[in-house]
C-alpha cells in the first residue's frame, strides 16, 4: 500500500534526491552492479539499462568545486566544465567515484578536452557526435552507438542482445512518458504548482536509481497534483514563463527563484533538464534497434547542432501549448554555442511568437542574485502591463 504524502514533502524529497542516492550508488557497487556515468543528454541510456547497469548523470552545476578546477583549467572556461572537472579531481562526487565507465561525447570543444584530462585517471569512452543534422550524420551516430555497445560488452564481459535493448527501450520510454505527463500539468492556467517544485522533480528524478519504479511514482505524483488542483481553490494567475538555454538545476536554479520571487511562474523548461530530452520517444516497433535509438538522440535540439530547427520547433510548440507570456534564456558564461544561438531564439520569440524575451548570462556563483532579481522584476512587471 502506497503511503500518501503531502505535495511539499514529495517535492522536498526530489530536491534532496541527488544526496539521498549517494548511499544507493555505493550499494550498487557492493552488489557488483556496473555504474555508467555520463555528462550529456545524448548518452543512450538504453545501452546501460539493457546490460543491467545503473546510468548516472555526472554533469555538475555547483559552485562548490569551481575554484578547485581553476587551479588547473582556465578561468574563462564554461562553469559547467569547471564544476564537473572540479568534482572529478577532488573526488567529491560519489557518482563519479563509483562509475566503472564514464561516457563522454563531442558536444563542445571544452568538454572534449576535459574528457582527455579525465582519461588520465578514469576509464572514459568518447562518442563522436556529428554536429550537422543530416542523414550521413545519423548513420555515423548509429555506428557510434554500436561501437559503445561493443566496448561495454568487452569491458564488462557480457553480451547485450537486441531483446535486452528492446526491453530497455520500453522501460526508458515509460520513464519519459511519465515525466512528460508530469510537466504537462503546467498547461493548466493558472499553474497548479510552482516551477521550482517542478524543477526539483525533473532534476531529482535523474538521480533515482530504481528505474523500474520511477514511472509509477511519477504517475502517482501527477494524479496527486491534478486531484489537488480540482479540489482546492485556484492560485492567483501569474505571468507564465518558459525557461530555455543551458542545462538548469543545482546552483543555476537561482534563475527560477528570481522569476518566481518577483511574481512570475515558470510553466515550462525547454532545457536538457526538461522537455528537450523527454519530448520524443524511441520507436519501439522499428526493426533496427540501433537506428531507432540513434534517431531519438541525434535529433535532440541542442545548440551544438546545425541547423537546429528542432529546437525552434519545440520552443514554438511549447510557447503555444503552455500559454507562455514570456521567455527567459539562461546562458552560462563561456557557452558560445548557446550564446550565439540566442540571436535566432530571440528573433523567433519576438518576431514570430510576438512575446517578450530576455537573456541572462550567468555562472553558478550567487554574486549576481541582486541583479537577477532587479532584471526579473522589471521583466515580469512589463509582462503584467501587457495582459
Amino acid at each position: 500500500m502506497k503511503i500518501i504524502k503531502e505535495l511539499p514533502e514529495i517535492f522536498e524529497e526530489f530536491a534532496e534526491q541527488k544526496k539521498q542516492s549517494f548511499l544507493e550508488v555505493k550499494e550498487c557497487k557492493d552488489r557488483h552492479i556496473p555504474v555508467i556515468g555520463a555528462y550529456c543528454s545524448y548518452f543512450p541510456r538504453e545501452l546501460a539499462t539493457a546490460m543491467g547497469a545503473v546510468p548516472v548523470g555526472l554533469c555538475s552545476s555547483s559552485d562548490e568545486t569551481v575554484k578547485i578546477a581553476e587551479t588547473v583549467l582556465p578561468k574563462n572556461v564554461c562553469p559547467l566544465i569547471k564544476s564537473s572537472y572540479g568534482f572529478a579531481i577532488s573526488d567529491r562526487c560519489p557518482y563519479f567515484h563509483f562509475s566503472d565507465l564514464v561516457v563522454g561525447e563531442t558536444t563542445c570543444d571544452g568538454k572534449k578536452k576535459m574528457y582527455e584530462m579525465m582519461a588520465e585517471f578514469k576509464d572514459v569512452f568518447i562518442m563522436e557526435l556529428p554536429n550537422i543534422q543530416s542523414e550521413k550524420g545519423l548513420r555515423l551516430w548509429r555506428e557510434e552507438i554500436i561501437r559503445l555497445k561493443d566496448y561495454m560488452e568487452e569491458k564488462f564481459q557480457i553480451v547485450i542482445t537486441e531483446e535486452d535493448i528492446r526491453r530497455a527501450i520500453r522501460l526508458e520510454n515509460r520513464r519519459r512518458k511519465a515525466l512528460k505527463r508530469l510537466y504537462e500539468v503546467m498547461k493548466l492556467d493558472p499553474a497548479p504548482i510552482m516551477g521550482m517544485d517542478l524543477l526539483n522533480v525533473l532534476y531529482g528524478s535523474k538521480y533515482r536509481l530504481d528505474t523500474e519504479r520511477i514511472p509509477e511514482d511519477l504517475e502517482f505524483l501527477t494524479e496527486q497534483i491534478l486531484e489537488e488542483y480540482r479540489t482546492t481553490p485556484k492560485k492567483e494567475r501569474r505571468p507564465r514563463i518558459l525557461v530555455t538555454g543551458c542545462p538548469i538545476g543545482g546552483d543555476s536554479d537561482k534563475i527560477v527563484r528570481a522569476i518566481e520571487d518577483n511574481g512570475g511562474v515558470v510553466v515550462a523548461f525547454e532545457n536538457c533538464t526538461g522537455a528537450k530530452v523527454i519530448d520524443k520517444l524511441v520507436d519501439e516497433d522499428d526493426p533496427d534497434v540501433y537506428g531507432a535509438i540513434a534517431r531519438k538522440y541525434f535529433y535532440i535540439g541542442c545548440a551544438i547542432m546545425t541547423p537546429n530547427d528542432n529546437r525552434i520547433e519545440l520552443l514554438g510548440r511549447m510557447i503555444d501549448e503552455f500559454r507562455v507570456d514570456g521567455v527567459v534564456e539562461m546562458i552560462l558564461s563561456g557557452c558560445h554555442s548557446v550564446h550565439m544561438e540566442s540571436i535566432s531564439v530571440r528573433n523567433f520569440v519576438n518576431e514570430e511568437k510576438h512575446i517578450p524575451y530576455i537573456d541572462v548570462v550567468t555562472d553558478y556563483s550567487q554574486g549576481d542574485i541582486g541583479q537577477l532579481n532587479t532584471r526579473m522584476s522589471a521583466f515580469i512587471e512589463m509582462l503584467e502591463t501587457r495582459e
